[in-house]
Formats: structure tokens, C-alpha cells, sequence
């Protein structure tokens, strides 16, 4: 009697796929004796293409149930198998069998009566000739890996006979054996459902078995087996599938005792793998690793299910399927070859750098020495001071300021912390063992950082060095720039140098998750420094996302670290009813001249002309107005010339993003809310004027590049005058005429200072006389004030706190001869020091309201004069001891808040720092959507191949990246194959294994009836 065949098809809708599916069926050699069709809520062409077949049975369901689940659906309507040799045909809507593959697949059951499941060789369905999968086995870890996949089919693995497993689609499979087994386990709809069956088929007893002869076409529509449309969804829900897969199955198979210990590991192996999908630059597969954990952990009666139906069948033991797992010796060379395929395609894309060979190093060189010429005056100080500068705290007290708790500033309070601590926080860290070191290395490379920043931002956009130096020279001489390193303004030097850098991030964010993580960290550090320029960033954000097409996904998150950092102070500014105080700049605030609109619009910040009054003034009768605006016009010129080069995108981003800096530099002489004593400070305008001459440069090197002759002597004029327009704020700096100034490590008498290094609280009364006769009154505590110790909450308070007021009631009647009790000073605020500082010489008012209170103070009988200082005269109080506990921090300031705060802003910023480091040569793919041939090609262009595909470019440089950054497909399955699950520990490798390994005797004895064991009958391959 010839064994009977049943074929179930599961469809879902009609087309091309399904109507050559079907017309296969029919014209293979050995036809099934009965089709029946499963409708798995198909559309109305499936229907008809479907009735056209004419099958044997229809089974129409009204949900699209899985492809286990419509199989079984199909089997349900069958008799019951009349003998062993009867089989079923898995088929679905996209597996087309070639000529004769039911009788190869039926000869192998035939012939090896241990067989139990066969399957074909899949072929891709546009690509007959490259093999779409061949078998299926695990690793030692339990993870599911293709035995082959995407190959060329050269016959190389036509010996290959036993497997683990198989892919789903058009396998062959016992009825009885079907039964028994139950089917594919229905918590496994879509990923691992063949491999399962085919380890549950092994460890009943039956073989698993590859027939290389029969071939059938898979397109791989998602009815058998996940889609493979290639899209980043996709591929992410196909993650998330095979984890959760991977998960179900380590609990189906893992003894009684382990399945506890696994469900416990989920969420951290979770954490772990996330980390890792962040190292390889793969976040989007993130959510879908918790969900697939927490999906896992809590699916009702799956597990019990599977571990039920595995217990009733199983006859061999774990053992007997050890020899066809993935060997670590195999699994060593796929890794291996990994390896090489990312080598090698790295060195397929050219390296559009190119640092050293076109003068980027001479860059480097010529910046640095002017940096040092400028500042050799600082380089044997062990700080700085003047302006905005002050000391940074100790290394504990620089990240405890960065976090939302104690603001110790004045009375002292809790709030959130500026954004700019945190950035300080990381500066000061690079020299740990002395944090106020690392600004004054910070003046010393802010100029060739800043140029080197803007010639990577100019890499970008041309391959002439020439036009890389000088938009490097240029920009890294920016008046905007010298005015803040002579002004001495942390945040806008800071946020002067991450601009460049910023710029060739964003440049590079379209194809690179690592360049996407780093743009983000430089624009959180970037408003930090300068919040200003958060209005202009974040329009620049908004048309980036909608410019970017593809690579949007990239972009979208651009915010978010900027956004963590920024938000404790935003609700406390905007729930007080100042949200303008988030312009503030951060640090100490500093006064000036207010400049017009016309001194912006030539780059000048600082309320004059660039020192060019005093220089011009001193040889000929000029208007330094107007030597000032002729030295800005190439520059300006050069950029406008961008507007007539090709590629009027660029030249419309680039002129755009110079009228939002202006506009944001204009704004900003209009926003004072900061005060310093009886003044408002305006916000300083030279952070948008950074941002408006980057773009400046940009469009200038956009309008040379498209020169085909001379663009290299223009840029040389350009540089040259742009340099020269800053030659009197250079001649300051050289000669130490400007605010900045060396300076120690502290801003209070050594005296103080000493007892603070047996009492870090010991608490100073500092008085400061007013320009208008009134007198300030602050507490500084140890050492004295630092940077880090500011705080933009006290700076735009609108309103004396009644601690300030209580502070400056005992100011004054200290400073004054009256009746007041001196030791309320003590007991109330701790105070053990009353410093008077000097007054300074440009106020009579001041001189004489501080000889009033020296008078005062020098009479007070509870004080005693330690004497004169450089930071003042100095008085302790003689008898009664501070109180200690009035100037300690309160232990629970912040509360839990400041523990959810630091957790979440350290989880965000941890995360986009591993997003942020690089994979290695070759390791990230580049997945730039290419344009394909069309209009552009008419309008001229260069144009290049990329793997089949036609790409316009807008340059011939642009052409090159873009064939240069086509990823080799079959390099890409190989990584693939190989990323292995490093973050499972070995212990837990052998908690997954449901009995612990045996030895070679002990698996021949345990399935002695096992040929795939023995390798003998139709032997095996793996």
C-alpha cells in the first residue's frame, strides 16, 4: 500500500506567490492525495485564486492564527493516518516546490524508516540560486542559528543528511508522528516552531533529516516562519520573536529544578543584553528585549503546556542530540569569518578624512602654537580666575553638585542643579587630583580644539585641505570665540568648541548609531554650557528630522539627554514663574556693555569694535565702525556665494542656521534676568554669534568647493582677513590685558582656609561694598565659593528668601554700630569668619560704606581681627563656638526625588554613552536609503554603483562615500550567524541543558537505537 501524503497550504493572501504555490502543487511528479487549504483570514484574491485549485477541503478561519496554529486547524478536518508512512506537506502561500521535491522528500521516509520530519532545501524566491536555509541547530547556550543560510548554491552542502531542527516552511512530517508530538508548540508562532518540533522529534526517538535534492522557492512572506522584508521594523519584531523564542524554550527544556532560576534571570539578562545591543548600535531591538523577557515570564499555561507535551514523548536523553548543536569549533570559525567580513568591508569604504593628508595635522600644529603664544602667561599658573571663573570643588563634591539636591550657594537650598555642573563635573574628572587644573588646560587647547572641531565639520562638505584649513583658521579665531577666552566665560568657550563638533556629528548621525549617540551627548553639553542656543538647536533638530528621510530614527532622540539633564530645573523655572531664567548662563555672572545690532551683525559681542577703537585711533583718523564691517565682508560674501553652488539644500540649511544665530544673539541683549547685587545681567549674545559664524564658515566652504579655480587663494584672503579683524583682541590676550587672570585654588584667606581643613563647613561671613552704597552679604563655607557651587535658581530669584533676608539683617547690623546681638550670626548660620572685601575704586559710595563697616566690625567686642589679606580684612569671633550643625548640609536634602532624578538621568546618559563608542572597523552597517536613477541624472551629478544600485550625488566626492558605504549582504548574514550571547554566564550554560552532558560511551548506550548518534545509516554532516 503506497503511503498517503496530505498537503496543508496556509494562506493569507493572494497574488503571485500563492497562484505559482499552487500550480507547483499540481504539477509535481508524486501530487499529494488530498490538499487542503487553510484560509487564515485571506483576502478576497487568495479566496478566488484558492477556489480556482479546485482542493480537496477548505478551512476558513476568521483570525489570522499563526502557522502552527492553521495547520492544525487543517489537520483537524483529516482522518486519522492509516499507517506510519502517511504524511503531511507543510506548505504556505510563498513555497513553490520545484519539480519532483515531494518524491525526493517522500523517498527519504521511505527509505529511512528513523526519519521521522524532512525538509527541503529553501531557495530565495528572486534568487533560485542562493540557498534561503538548510537545516537548523543550536548552541551549547541554546540560541538558534541557521546550519546554512544565505549561500550560493554550488552543491557544497548536498551531503548534508541529519539536523536539529528545520525551518517550517514545506517539511515533510509523519501524521502519527505530527500527532504525538502535537504539533508546532503554539508559544512559538513564528520564530524557532521548526527547530522545537525538530528536537522534540530527536528526543522522541526519530531522526530529522535534510533533503538537499528537493528544492522549493521561499519568499519568505511571514506565514511560515518571520518576514524577511528587511525593513528596521521588521527586523526588530523578528528580535524581539526569536528572544522570546529563546527564552520559552529555555524553560520548556530546563530540568524542574532550573526553571525557577532562569525566570528570575530574565529581567537582569535583560539589563545585560540591552547594554550590549547598545555596544553593537542596536537600540531599537532594546524595548523588545524587555517585552520579550516580561512577555516570557508571564504566559499564563505556555510553559506548562511545552513542558508537558516534551515529558509525554521524550524516549532519549539530552545527550543524544549533543553531537548536532553548533560545535564550538564551528561556532569559533563563523566567528571568525565574521571578523573578516566587517575587515574587509571596512576597507571597502574609502576614508573621506583623511586627517594628515590634507593638512589636517599642519592644523593642529599652527593652532596649538598660537594657543600657546596667546596664553604663555598662564602656562606655569595653577588656575584661572576673573570674569566667570572661580575654583572647581574636589573631585566627590564636583559630581555631588551635579545631581539635584543641596545647592550650596548663599543660605543654601534644594533644587535642581544646572546642566552646566554636570559638564564641569566631567571636566574637572580629567584631572581628578586637581579638578580647577583642567580649566586652565581647557584655555590652553580651546583653540585647536575649536579649529579642529571646524575642520572636521568642513570634512563633511569638501575634500580640498586647503578649504578644511580654512574654515578650521577661521573659525578657531572667531571673535565671538577670543572674546570669551579674554572675557573669561566657561560656558561660551566650551560651547564655542563643541559646536565644530557637534556640526560633523549631526553630519555623520544619517549613518551611524554611534555618531547619532555622540551628536546627542555634545548637544546636551552644548545648551549646558550656552542654554541660549537651545531655541536655535532645537528648530535645527526640527528641520533636520524632516530633511532626513530614513535617517530620521537617528535623529529623533537628538534631544533627549539635553532634555533628562535639563528637566528638574525646568519645572522648578517655570513653576516659579521664571521661565526665562533657563536662558541664564550658567557659572558666575558677568556683566558689560550691551551691543547693538550692527556690532553683532560683524561678530562683535562685547559692546565695542573688536579693540579697533583704541588701535585705529591711536595711528589715523578711522571710524572703527567701519573698519570693523570692511574686515567681516569676505567672509559674509563667501558665505552668501553659497546660495549660486550646486546643492541649494545645503546652502539653504547653512544661510538659515547663520539668521538663527543672529536672531539668537539679538534676542539675548533683550533677556536680563540674572542679577548681581543691585544689577541685571543681560544673557550673552556671543553663544548665538558662535553658532551664526560656524554656519558662516560652513556656506563659505560650500561656495569655494564648487570653485573650479582658485578656490584655495579665496579662502586664503578669507582666512587672512578674518584674522586680521581680530588682531587687537589677539594683541590683549598676548599681552595679558583682559579680565582673565592666573589664579590659586581658593577665594578665602589662607587662614580660613587652614581651619578648613579640620572643619570643610567652617562657615565665612563675606561683605562686599556696593558700587550704590549698599553692602552684599554672602556665606561661603570651607575653601570658599566655586564654579560648580552656582546656581542659576539663586542667580534669577526674584524674590529674598527669608533666610536671605534674616542673612542681611545680621550683615547690617554687624556693619553698623547698634544694640544687635553679634553671636545671632553664630548660632544661626555658623559663622566663625567675617571677611570685608575692597572696596572697589570706581564708587566713593563704596569706599565710604566700607570704612563704615571696618569701623563697625573693629568695634564690635565679640570680633577679633586676624588682619589684612588679599582677599580683604579679616575677624573670627572670639568666644562663642560656631554652631556646627547650623552649617551642615541637611542629610536628608533632595530626598527620594534626588535618588529618582540621579537614577534616571544617570540611566539616559549611561545609555547614550555605550550607544556612543565605537563597534570597531566595519561592525556598523551603513543603511543610507540610495536614490535610484531618475530626474537627477539629467540635471548632471556624479553618479556612482552601489550593489546594483544607481545613486545620484551632488558631487563626485558624494558618489564615492555612497558606493564606498554599500554593505556586503553575505558579510552582513555571516556577523549575523555569529554575534553570540556573551552576556549568559557558563554556569547558567549549564543550567539550560536539561540533563548535564555525557560522555561518548554513555550516549551510545543511551540511544543505542540512534544512528544520527552513531552516524551511521544515511550518516550525518553538520
Amino acid at each position: 500500500m503506497f503511503p498517503r501524503v496530505t498537503a496543508v497550504l496556509v494562506v493569507r493572501h493572494g497574488g503571485d506567490h500563492l497562484q505559482r504555490t499552487l500550480e507547483a502543487i499540481r504539477s509535481q511528479d508524486r501530487a499529494p492525495d488530498a490538499l487542503v487549504v487553510v484560509l487564515a483570514q485571506a483576502d478576497a484574491l487568495a479566496r478566488e485564486q484558492v477556489a480556482g485549485a479546485t482542493p480537496d477541503r477548505i478551512v476558513e478561519l476568521q483570525e489570522p492564527l499563526s502557522f502552527g496554529e492553521a495547520l492544525r486547524a487543517g489537520e483537524r478536518v483529516l482522518e486519522a493516518p492509516a499507517s506510519d508512512a502517511d504524511a503531511l506537506w507543510l506548505l504556505a502561500e510563498d513555497t513553490e516546490p520545484q519539480s519532483g521535491a515531494l518524491t525526493k522528500l517522500m523517498a527519504t521516509l521511505e527509505t529511512s524508516k528513523s526519519v521521522a520530519v524532512a525538509g527541503p532545501k529553501l531557495m530565495e524566491w528572486d534568487e533560485p540560486d542562493r540557498i534561503a536555509g538548510l537545516g537548523r541547530t543550536m548552541t551549547r547556550l541554546g540560541r538558534s542559528v541557521p546550519v546554512v543560510a544565505d549561500e550560493l548554491d554550488q552543491g557544497q552542502h548536498d551531503g548534508l543528511s541529519d539536523v536539529l531542527g528545520l525551518d517550517p516552511a514545506a517539511v515533510l512530517v509523519r501524521h502519527s508522528v505530527w500527532q504525538a508530538l502535537e504539533g508546532f508548540d503554539p508559544a512559538l508562532p513564528t520564530v524557532d516552531d521548526g527547530l522545537d518540533l525538530g528536537v522534540r522529534a530527536r528526543l522522541a526517538g526519530h531522526r530529522v533529516a535534510v533533503v538537499p535534492e528537493a528544492k522549493v522557492r521561499f519568499a519568505a512572506d511571514g506565514v511560515a516562519g518571520p518576514p524577511g522584508d528587511g525593513r528596521s521594523r521588521t527586523r526588530r519584531r523578528n528580535a524581539r520573536a526569536a528572544r522570546a523564542a529563546a527564552l520559552h524554550r529555555r524553560l520548556a527544556y530546563a530540568p524542574a529544578p532550573a526553571v525557577p532560576l532562569h525566570w528570575i534571570s530574565f529581567l537582569p539578562l535583560a539589563l545585560l543584553r540591552a547594554i550590549r545591543l547598545l555596544l553593537i548600535k542596536r537600540p531599537g531591538e532594546i524595548p523588545g528585549e524587555f517585552g520579550a523577557a516580561l512577555g516570557t515570564m508571564f504566559s499564563g499555561m505556555r510553559v506548562p503546556r511545552s513542558r508537558r507535551v516534551l515529558a509525554a514523548s521524550k524516549q532519549a536523553k539530552w545527550s543524544a542530540i549533543a553531537p548536532l548543536r553548533l560545535q564550538p569549533d564551528e561556532q569559533r570559525r563563523r566567528r571568525e569569518a565574521a571578523a573578516e567580513a566587517r575587515k574587509a568591508r571596512a576597507r571597502g569604504r574609502s576614508n573621506e578624512l583623511q586627517f594628515l593628508g590634507t593638512g589636517g595635522g599642519w592644523v593642529l600644529l599652527a593652532t596649538a602654537a598660537a594657543s600657546v603664544g596667546l596664553f604663555s602667561w598662564l602656562i606655569t599658573a595653577s588656575g584661572l580666575g576673573g570674569g566667570g571663573l572661580l575654583p572647581l570643588s574636589g573631585f566627590a563634591e564636583l559630581w555631588r553638585n551635579a545631581a539635584f539636591g543641596w545647592r550650596d550657594v548663599g543660605t543654601g537650598f534644594v533644587g535642581a542643579a544646572d546642566p552646566f555642573s554636570g559638564v564641569l563635573a566631567v571636566l574637572g574628572s580629567l584631572t581628578f587630583w586637581a579638578p580647577s587644573y583642567a580649566v586652565l588646560l581647557l584655555w590652553l587647547v580651546a583653540i585647536p580644539a575649536a579649529a579642529i572641531g571646524a575642520w572636521f565639520a568642513a570634512s563633511r562638505l569638501t575634500e580640498r585641505g586647503s578649504l578644511r584649513a580654512v574654515a578650521a583658521l577661521v573659525y578657531a579665531f572667531a571673535p565671538p570665540f577670543l572674546a570669551a577666552l579674554a572675557e573669561a566665560r566657561p560656558g561660551a568657550v566650551i560651547a564655542h568648541v563643541l559646536l565644530g563638533w557637534l556640526a560633523f556629528a549631526v553630519f555623520g548621525a544619517a549613518s551611524s548609531w554611534a555618531a547619532a549617540a555622540t551628536a546627542s551627548l555634545l548637544f546636551a553639553a552644548v545648551i549646558a554650557a550656552a542654554p541660549s542656543l537651545a531655541p536655535a538647536l532645537v528648530v535645527g533638530w526640527i528641520v533636520a528630522l524632516a530633511v532626513s528621510g530614513r535617517a530620521a530614527v537617528r535623529l529623533a532622540a537628538l534631544p533627549l539627554p539635553a532634555l533628562v539633564l535639563a528637566l528638574p530645573l525646568i519645572v522648578e523655572q517655570v513653576g516659579r514663574g521664571t521661565p526665562f531664567g533657563l536662558l541664564a548662563d550658567p557659572g558666575v555672572p558677568v556683566g558689560g556693555p550691551v551691543p547693538t545690532p550692527w556690532q553683532l551683525a560683524v561678530g562683535l559681542p562685547s559692546g565695542g569694535w573688536g579693540g579697533w577703537d583704541e588701535l585705529v585711533g591711536s595711528f589715523v583718523e578711522l571710524d572703527p565702525k567701519l573698519v570693523a564691517s570692511i574686515l567681516a565682508v569676505p567672509l559674509v560674501l563667501a558665505a552668501l556665494a553659497a546660495v549660486l553652488a550646486p546643492g541649494w539644500r545645503r546652502a539653504t540649511l547653512t544661510l538659515g542656521t547663520v539668521l538663527l544665530g543672529y536672531a539668537t544673539a539679538v534676542a539675548a541683549t533683550h533677556v536680563a534676568v540674572a542679577a548681581v547685587g543691585p544689577d541685571v545681567v543681560a544673557v550673552w549674545a556671543g553663544a548665538g554669534l558662535s553658532l551664526a559664524w560656524l554656519a558662516l564658515v560652513l556656506a563659505s566652504v560650500s561656495a569655494l568647493d564648487a570653485l573650479r579655480r582658485g578656490p584655495a587663494l579665496l579662502g586664503t584672503v578669507v582666512a587672512v582677513v578674518a584674522i586680521v579683524a581680530v588682531v587687537p583682541t589677539i594683541v590683549a590676550l598676548a599681552a595679558d590685558a583682559v579680565p582673565l587672570a592666573p589664579a590659586g585654588e581658593r577665594t578665602l584667606p589662607a587662614y580660613v582656609v587652614a581651619q578648613a581643613e579640620t572643619d570643610p563647613r567652617v562657615t565665612t561671613l563675606r561683605m562686599e561694598p556696593e558700587v550704590d552704597g549698599g553692602l552684599s552679604a554672602t556665606l561661603e563655607h570651607g575653601t570658599g565659593e566655586t564654579l560648580d557651587d552656582q546656581s542659576t535658581l539663586d542667580q534669577t530669584r526674584t524674590q529674598l528668601t527669608d533666610e536671605q533676608v534674616q542673612l542681611a539683617t545680621v550683615a547690617g547690623n554687624l556693619a553698623s554700630r547698634s544694640g544687635f546681638d553679634p553671636e545671632a550670626a553664630v548660632r544661626e548660620f555658623g559663622v566663625a569668619f567675617v571677611l570685608l572685601a575692597p572696596a572697589s575704586d570706581d564708587g566713593r559710595e563704596a569706599v565710604q560704606t566700607e570704612a563704615r563697616a571696618r569701623t563697625a566690625l573693629d568695634g564690635n567686642p565679640a570680633l577679633i581681627a586676624v588682619g589684612e589679606t588679599d582677599f580683604g580684612a579679616l575677624w573670627r569671633f572670639a568666644s562663642a563656638e560656631p554652631d556646627a550643625q547650623a552649617a551642615q548640609i541637611p542629610p536628608d536634602a533632595g530626598g527620594w526625588l534626588a535618588v529618582l532624578i540621579t537614577i534616571v538621568q544617570v540611566l539616559v546618559i549611561g545609555a547614550t554613552v555605550l550607544l556612543s563608542i565605537p563597534t570597531g572597523a566595519g561592525r556598523e552597517v551603513d543603511r543610507r536609503p540610495h536614490r535610484r536613477r531618475g530626474k537627477a541624472a539629467a540635471a548632471g551629478g556624479a553618479v556612482a554603483v552601489a550593489g546594483g544600485t544607481v545613486v545620484i550625488a551632488e558631487s563626485e566626492a558624494e558618489a564615492a562615500e555612497a558606493e564606498a558605504a554599500e554593505p556586503d549582504a553575505e558579510a552582513d548574514a555571516v556577523e549575523a550567524e555569529a554575534v553570540d550571547d556573551t552576556v549568559e554566564s557558563e554556569a547558567e550554560a549549564d543550567a539550560v541543558e536539561a540533563e548535564p552532558a555525557a560522555s561518548d560511551a554513555d550516549r551510545a548506550a543511551d540511544a543505542p537505537d540512534d544512528p544520527a548518534a552513531k552516524g551511521d545509516d544515511d550518516g550525518r554532516t553538520s
